[in-house]
């Protein structure tokens, strides 16, 4: 069966991403293809969620899905390095083989295939791999990935290994190597993650454990010894850990595995020097960052997000789950309330942001205005209580022409009242009677602001509590330039250009959308739609 894939996946790369997002013909919709609906305001019913099986922007391949990314930027090649758990939906006894992409700006991508494969024989301790790090060694020419080995059917469950590459292309496992943790006094069933960062002439790993980091030093990238561990938080599992000096600040990026609706985020401690950064953890609720939210970057929808840097821009890359059920409702609706949401989607791409204080926010990747560069016709086509730009009234909106498979739109809301609250909605139509919307919503003590995921219509349930939200503070001016991007069904919204919102909303193709007031007054302007 995993020749067959290996032979498939060849396949369908050597056809090239274009053959691969080739999209679907009006037949895979409910309706009638010969129907002008561009003219219309009903809703559109999909039988087919995505248009296409590959993302570009948001980058899924058309064969599987991506898990947890290990960005890194390769200064030999002048590029960002993309690493990835390749997932399909049966993956076997062999699976998560390491792949990865390239890019230069975060929205274009170059598939590079699989770099690392798994273990061949079930009793290897690589049948499966996990998450890890790519790094390079100038003074040796050599590219390293650390990655965990994984295999319950082994002593140690999970422990590090390593393989190494003269070019990027060819890697060679060092079966020799490996960092067991119950040899350095850590759990053998949680030992992964391994993130390799640098500080002067020293470098550092730090590993996942349970309920513990452990840490490691080396002066070559091949021989390393242990320096101890340091705190999580409470008794949350943190993953994915990603160690950086940005400017002034040091800073620890994890994915907090607490399955709870309103955690299962991507989170952040700062601190002025790596020993300050250890003990932050000490008392969390003491060091949190003074962003009124833990540290908390992005939604639930958001997830396993690590860090690279060229010099000039730090990005974050992070999944977007994928979503099951029959339809594109059920779906909207599957968020994961009672746990995890599906593990593994597409890949989201945001520029970190560092303010004055050194707390990080996640803003619009430079690159994607000018790759949504097709401008695109808009139109009211049905409003209630709009005029001259204005909404006011409880139950305002102004509803615009339909929308394409990648969407930028932008507006500018301006606000009147403290109370005021507006929102966009897509799969939305005047027959609407459950559509699905992202709320600014004022809830918050200290004039903070909440972006949440509703869904409205006469028919729907509301805020949806299983993905939470993102709190954010209000603009001193009551302004917010809103720049939305759609890639198929995955969502990132950006308020100011400095704070991010990703979400999945299944069914935005081929139908309206709007923008809403709930009572209050506020002015839409500046309405633009562009696609590539």
């Amino acid at each position: 069966m995993k020749k067959f894939i290996n032979i498939l996946t060849s396949c369908l790369m050597g056809c090239g991403i274009a053959a691969a997002t080739a999209s679907c013909s009006d037949d895979d919709f409910v309706g009638d293809p010969q129907k002008d609906w561009a003219g219309t305001t009903e809703t559109f019913t999909q039988v087919n969620d995505d248009t296409e099986d590959a993302f570009s922007t948001y980058y899924k391949h058309a064969l599987g899905r991506i898990g947890d990314p290990m960005p890194f930027y390769d200064k030999k090649a002048g590029d960002f390095k993309v690493l990835y758990l390749q997932d399909y939906n049966n993956n076997g006894d062999f699976f998560h083989p390491i792949w990865a992409v390239s890019t230069k700006d975060g929205c274009n991508y170059e598939s590079l295939g699989e770099l690392i494969p798994t273990g061949q024989n079930i009793d290897q301790q690589d049948a499966a791999l996990g998450t890890g790090c790519a790094v390079y060694s100038e003074k040796d020419d050599l590219y390293y990935i650390y990655y965990t080995g994984e295999n319950a059917r082994c002593t140690s469950r999970q422990v590090v290994m390593r393989a190494t590459s003269r070019d990027f292309k060819t890697w060679t496992k060092d079966r020799a190597w490996r960092l067991n943790g119950p040899d350095y006094g850590f759990s053998g069933q949680d030992f992964r993650d391994p993130q390799v960062f640098q500080d002067g002439d020293t470098y550092y790993m730090v590993i996942t454990s349970k309920n513990r980091f452990a840490y490691f030093k080396s002066q070559n990238l091949k021989d390393w010894t242990c320096e101890g561990g340091f705190n999580m938080v409470w008794d949350r599992m943190c993953e994915c850990p990603d160690v950086f000096k940005m400017g002034d600040w040091w800073y620890l990026v994890y994915s907090e595995a607490y399955r709870a609706p309103w955690s299962r985020k991507v989170k952040y401690m700062m601190a002025t020097s790596f020993e300050g950064l250890r003990r932050c953890f000490d008392d969390p609720g003491a060091n949190w960052p003074r962003d009124d939210k833990e540290g908390v970057l992005d939604s639930r929808a958001f997830y396993a997000g690590k860090t690279a840097s060229d010099g000039k821009e730090r990005y974050i890359w992070g999944w977007c789950p994928f979503r099951t059920g029959s339809t594109f409702h059920d779906k909207n609706m599957a968020v994961g309330a009672e746990g995890e949401p599906n593990w593994s989607g597409a890949l989201v791409c945001h520029r970190l942001v560092q303010h004055e204080d050194g707390t990080l926010t996640v803003g619009e990747v430079p690159a994607m205005a000018a790759k949504y560069a097709k401008q695109q016709e808009v139109k009211v086509m049905a409003s209630q209580g709009y005029a001259d730009g204005r909404l006011s009234g409880e139950g305002a909106y102004v509803l615009y022409n339909r929308l394409g498979s990648h969407n930028h739109i932008s507006f500018t809301v301006r606000t009147e009242g403290e109370g005021d609250r507006f929102g966009v909605s897509f799969c939305r139509g005047t027959d609407a009677t459950r559509y699905y919307t992202l709320m600014v919503n004022p809830e918050w003590a200290n004039g903070r602001r909440k972006i949440n995921f509703e869904q409205e219509g006469s028919e729907g349930r509301g805020f949806v509590e299983g993905i939470d939200g993102y709190i954010f503070p209000r603009p001193a001016d009551n302004v917010y330039n809103v720049s939305i991007y759609t890639d198929n069904s995955v969502v990132t919204m950006y308020i100011n250009g400095v704070y991010g919102y990703t979400q999945r909303i299944y069914g935005i193709y081929k139908n309206c959308w709007s923008v809403n007031s709930y009572g209050g007054t506020v002015t839409v302007s500046d309405v633009k739609v562009s696609s590539y």
